[in-house]
C-alpha cells in the first residue's frame, strides 16, 4: 500500500510542497515570486508591472480619454462615456452621446411632409401624427390587417415580378407597420417613438427593407444614391423644350437654359424661384472663369455650352450635360478648353448636383486661368440671412446699401462703409466680402435663409480634392448680393503663384466637383435658423457619401476604383527630446510631385489630406488613381516635410507606407524664439478697430482679425518710433504687431524697422547661430536682417521683393507660407545686450507688408 506523499504549506506562496523540497522551493519562490496585493495570484516578479497593467490596471478610454477602472469599463464604453457613438432617434445620424441632447433637440424640431395629408409635421411629433393622420390607411388596426391581406392576396397573382426574397421583405416591412399600430402607448410620453430593445427603429428597418425590394427588382439599375426616407411618389422626370431644360422631383425643379447650361430658375416651397428674377438669366445661376492668353490680359467668361445632352434618365436619377468644345476658330475668345458642364437631380432629394470636367489637349496653344467657380445670385427680396459657421452668421446688407448715396468706398472698392442702409440698425457697419473668406478645410457648408417663406438655400463642397491649394487656402463664401459661390480654383491669398500656366503640347483634365446645391424648409418661422443645423447635418450626410456613385461621366472614380495610403508620423528633434514625438494634429497629405511646401501653390492636379491622431497615425482615403508625394506640416514645428518617394496609387490599392520621420530644420538649441509656429499671425496682437469702421458680427470674434482697416492701427499705435521687442520681457500677445506695414506719413508711407533686443553670454565668436524667420503672408514686401548695427549699408540678410498674397488687405491671418534661415557669425554679437534689427522698406502703398509666424534663435549645436 502506497504511503500519502507529506507535504508542507509554503509560508510565501500558500501551495502545498512536498516535504523533501521545501527548502528549495522556499529560496526558489521568495527569489523569483511575489503575491499580488489585488488577487493574491502568485507572478514572476519581473512580469509583476505587466501582471498589473493587463489585468489590474486603469484603462485609459481611447474615446473620452478619462482613465476608467478595469472591472467597469465595458460597462462605461457602452453605457457611460460621454464619447460614445449613439444614433439620433430623428435622423439615425451617428454622433458623440454628449452632444445628442442637444442635436436632437434641433433634428427633432426640423419637419417633414406627410404624404399621405400633405402637411408638414416635426419629426419628434411624428409618431403621434401616424396614429391619427387622416389621410393614412393604417388609422386603426382593421385597416392596417385590410392591407396586409390585400399584399398577401397579390402576391398570389404576382408570378415572377417579385422573387421570394422581395415578397418576404414586404410581407415583413407591413408584420412591423401592424404591429405598431396597436403599441401606441409606447411611446416616451413626448410625442417620440420608441425604438426596438436592438436599437433600430421600426422607420429604419421600413427604409432598409424597402430598398432591399428596390434592389431585388431592378438588378444593377436600381439605386445608386442613399435614399431619402420622405420619397414622394413622383420620380425625377425632364422635360425638354426648344430653349430650356428643366428637372422635377416633386421636391424641386431646377431649369437650365439650352443649350448654354445657365440655371435661370429653381422653384422650390411656394417660391416661383428663389434666383434673382430681375437680373439677366446669364446672371442667375452659372459657371464662370477668369482667363487670359500668357502675357495678355485678363478675360471674365462666363461658361455657356453649345451642346446639350442627356446622360442617364430614369426615375431615380437624371444626369444631363451641356458642353462648349474649342477649336483653333476661337482663339484668343475663348479659353482653349473643351468644359463639360453636368447637372444631376435625384429622386428625392432636395437639391442638385453639379460637377464640371476641364480639358485641354495637347496640340492646343497655353493659357493662363486665375480663377473658376460656381455662383448663384438669390431673390434680395427674400434672402437676407447669411451663415458659414455657428459663429460667423447674421442678418446682411442689401446689395441696394452698396449703392451710391448708401455708403461710403474706402480704401479698395470691395469694402465699403454703410451711411445710409435699408436697415437702420446696419448703419455705420463696414460690409466687405473678405470678411467672410474661409480656409479650405472649415469651408463646407455656407448659405442663406429666407424668413418668409422660411427656406434655406445652401452650397456644399463635400471633398477638397479638387480644390487648388491645399486645406489651408482661403476662398470667398457667400456676400452680400446675396451671393454664393463655390470657388474651385482662385489666387486670391495666394496670388501670381497660384495661377497655373498651361502650355502648348501640355495635355491636362481635371474634374471639379460634384458640389451640391440644397435647400430646405420648415413651415414655422419661427423656426428658420434651425434652417442652419438642418444644413449642418446635411453637409455631414454628403461627405460622408462622398465619393458619390451616382456620378455617371467616366472621369471621376466611385469609391472600389479609389486607393488608401496609411502610416505614422514621427518627429525627431535631439533639442526637444531624445525620444521620437509623435505627430498628433499633423496635417499629412497626398499631392502631385514637386517641391516641399509646393502643395500650396499647386493648382493642376487634385490633393487628399488627413490629419494625424494619437501617436501620429494617418489614413488618407478616397485618393485618385495617379502618382503622388507625400507631404506633411505639424503644428508647434516649423517647415515642410516632403517624402523623396513617388506613391502610385491604383484602383482598390492599399498602401502601408509605415513610420515616416520628419526632422525639423534645426542646427542648435533654442536661446529665444517669438510666436507659435502655426503658419498664422493669430497669436499675435490684434487691435482693435477703429470704432468708426466696425463689423459688429466680428466683436469679440476669434477671428477678429477679419475687421477692417487693421493696418492703419500701427501708425495710431506707433505714430513716430517703431516696435520694440525685448525677450523676457516683452508678451508677444500683446508687444508684437500681427502685420509690419508702412507708417503713414502725411500722404506718404515710410518703411518700418522693428528691434528685437536681447542678452547672450559665453558667446562662440567662431561659431554660426542661426535665425529662423517663418512668415505667414508677405505682400510686395522686402525682409532685411541686420545685428547690432541698424545703419549698415549692406545687410546681414535680404529676401528681396517676396509675396502677392494681399492677405494684409483682405483680412486674412496667413498666406502663402515661407521659411528663411539667417546665419549670424558669431563675431556679429556682443557679449551682454545685442539687437536683432527687422526692416520692411517697401511702401509705396499701405497694404505691402509681412505677417510673421514664428522667429527663433538657435545657438551653435
Amino acid at each position: 500500500m502506497a504511503t500519502e506523499e507529506i507535504t508542507i504549506v509554503c509560508n510565501h506562496c500558500d501551495r502545498d510542497i512536498p516535504s523533501p523540497n521545501i527548502d528549495l522551493h522556499r529560496v526558489h519562490c521568495a527569489r523569483n515570486l511575489e503575491k499580488c496585493k489585488i488577487c493574491g495570484d502568485m507572478v514572476p516578479k519581473k512580469h509583476a508591472e505587466e501582471h498589473f497593467l493587463n489585468t489590474h490596471a486603469p484603462v485609459p478610454c481611447s474615446m473620452c480619454k478619462e482613465t476608467i477602472e478595469r472591472d467597469v469599463f465595458d460597462s462605461h464604453k457602452g453605457e457611460i462615456c460621454p464619447k460614445r457613438i449613439v444614433t439620433c432617434e430623428f435622423c439615425e445620424f451617428p454622433l458623440p452621446a454628449v452632444d445628442l441632447a442637444e442635436h436632437q433637440e434641433v433634428c427633432g424640431n426640423r419637419t417633414e411632409l406627410c404624404y399621405q395629408c400633405n402637411s408638414y409635421v416635426r419629426l419628434r411629433e411624428t409618431y403621434n401624427h401616424e396614429t391619427k393622420c387622416p389621410g393614412t390607411v393604417l388609422n386603426n388596426v382593421g385597416s392596417s390587417r385590410y392591407f396586409f391581406l390585400s399584399a398577401l392576396v397579390s402576391f398570389r397573382n404576382s408570378g415572377s415580378e417579385l422573387n421570394l426574397l422581395a415578397k418576404l421583405s414586404v410581407v415583413v416591412a407591413w408584420i412591423l407597420m401592424f404591429r405598431r399600430i396597436p403599441r401606441a402607448a409606447e411611446g416616451d410620453g413626448n410625442g417620440r417613438r420608441r425604438r426596438d430593445g436592438n436599437g433600430v427603429s421600426h422607420k429604419k428597418l421600413f427604409f432598409t427593407i424597402a430598398i432591399t425590394v428596390s434592389r431585388t427588382d431592378q438588378g444593377t439599375s436600381g439605386l445608386r444614391h442613399r435614399q431619402d426616407p420622405r420619397m414622394p411618389p413622383q420620380g425625377v422626370r425632364l422635360h425638354i423644350q426648344d430653349r430650356y431644360v428643366m428637372m422635377d422631383n416633386g421636391i424641386l425643379q431646377v431649369t437650365l437654359s439650352k443649350p448654354g447650361g445657365i440655371i435661370t430658375g429653381i422653384k422650390y416651397n411656394g417660391i416661383d424661384n428663389v434666383l434673382e428674377v430681375h437680373n439677366k438669366e446669364t446672371n442667375r445661376g452659372y459657371w464662370d472663369l477668369h482667363w487670359n492668353e500668357p502675357g495678355g490680359k485678363g478675360i471674365f467668361d462666363v461658361i455657356s455650352g453649345v451642346t446639350f445632352r442627356v446622360i442617364v434618365d430614369t426615375e431615380e436619377q437624371v444626369e444631363i450635360s451641356f458642353v462648349r468644345t474649342w477649336d483653333p476658330s476661337l482663339e484668343g475668345k475663348y479659353i482653349p478648353l473643351n468644359i463639360d458642364k453636368r447637372f444631376i437631380m435625384l429622386r428625392g432629394s432636395s437639391g442638385v448636383y453639379s460637377y464640371g470636367i476641364y480639358e485641354h489637349l495637347k496640340e492646343w496653344p497655353g493659357f493662363e486661368l486665375g480663377e473658376t467657380r460656381i455662383a448663384f445670385k438669390l431673390r434680395k427680396d427674400k434672402f437676407h440671412y447669411m451663415a458659414m459657421a455657428d459663429d460667423r452668421k447674421r442678418i446682411m446688407p442689401f446689395p441696394d446699401d452698396l449703392c451710391k448715396g448708401r455708403c461710403q468706398t474706402l480704401d479698395y472698392q470691395e469694402a465699403s462703409l454703410l451711411t445710409a442702409p435699408c436697415d437702420p440698425l446696419l448703419q455705420g457697419e463696414v460690409d466687405d466680402k473678405y470678411q467672410y473668406s474661409c480656409e479650405n478645410k472649415d469651408l463646407r457648408v455656407h448659405g442663406w435663409i429666407s424668413f418668409d417663406p422660411p427656406v434655406g438655400f445652401w452650397q456644399i463642397t463635400p471633398s477638397n480634392e479638387f480644390r487648388s491649394g491645399g486645406p489651408l487656402k482661403q476662398n470667398l463664401t457667400s456676400h452680400v448680393g446675396p451671393t454664393t459661390l463655390a470657388v474651385f480654383h482662385s489666387t486670391h491669398y495666394a496670388g501670381k503663384t497660384m495661377m497655373p500656366r498651361f502650355e502648348c503640347g501640355e495635355p491636362w483634365k481635371k474634374v471639379y466637383g460634384p458640389v451640391f446645391i440644397y435647400l430646405n424648409s420648415t413651415a414655422n418661422r419661427d423656426e428658420s435658423l434651425y434652417l442652419w443645423d438642418d444644413a449642418k447635418i446635411k453637409m455631414i450626410s454628403e461627405v460622408e457619401s462622398w465619393p458619390y456613385s451616382f456620378v455617371a461621366s467616366e472621369d471621376y472614380p466611385k469609391s472600389a476604383e479609389r486607393g488608401r495610403a496609411r502610416g505614422r508620423l514621427l518627429i525627431r528633434d535631439r533639442f526637444i527630446s531624445n525620444d521620437l514625438i509623435s505627430a498628433k494634429g499633423a496635417y499629412v497629405g497626398l499631392a502631385p510631385p514637386g517641391e516641399a511646401g509646393s502643395w500650396q501653390i499647386e493648382c493642376k492636379g487634385y490633393q487628399f489630406w488627413a490629419i494625424a491622431v494619437e501617436d501620429g497615425y494617418f489614413s488618407i482615403e478616397n485618393v485618385r488613381p495617379g502618382e503622388y508625394i507625400l507631404y506633411a506640416w505639424v503644428p508647434g514645428f516649423i517647415g515642410d516635410y516632403r517624402n523623396d518617394t513617388i506613391v502610385s496609387v491604383t484602383s482598390g490599392c492599399k498602401i502601408e507606407m509605415g513610420d515616416i520621420v520628419y526632422e525639423p530644420p534645426r542646427d542648435g538649441p533654442t536661446l529665444w524664439e517669438i510666436g507659435i509656429p502655426d503658419r498664422k499671425a493669430s497669436e499675435f496682437f490684434i487691435p482693435d478697430p477703429d470704432h468708426t469702421l466696425v463689423n459688429r458680427a466680428l466683436v469679440h470674434h476669434q477671428d477678429r482679425f477679419r475687421q477692417y482697416g487693421l493696418w492703419k492701427r500701427y501708425t495710431d499705435l506707433y505714430p513716430n518710433d517703431d516696435l520694440v521687442y525685448t525677450v523676457g520681457v516683452s508678451d508677444y500677445r500683446r508687444d508684437w504687431f500681427f502685420a509690419q506695414v508702412p507708417r503713414k506719413k502725411g500722404d506718404v508711407h515710410e518703411g518700418t524697422t522693428w528691434q528685437i533686443r536681447f542678452k547672450l553670454e559665453n558667446i562662440d565668436q567662431k561659431a554660426d547661430y542661426k535665425l529662423r524667420v517663418a512668415i505667414a503672408s508677405a505682400t510686395l514686401a522686402e525682409l532685411q536682417v541686420r545685428v547690432n548695427d541698424a545703419e549698415a549699408n549692406r545687410p546681414l540678410f535680404t529676401t528681396g521683393l517676396v509675396g502677392r498674397d494681399n492677405s494684409i488687405a483682405r483680412h486674412g491671418i496667413h498666406g502663402v507660407y515661407m521659411l528663411y534661415t539667417v546665419n549670424i557669425p558669431g563675431n556679429r554679437f556682443v557679449q551682454g545686450d545685442n539687437t536683432i534689427f527687422l526692416k520692411q522698406p517697401r511702401c509705396n502703398g499701405p497694404f505691402q507688408g509681412i505677417m510673421y509666424d514664428y522667429l527663433r534663435l538657435e545657438g551653435p549645436p
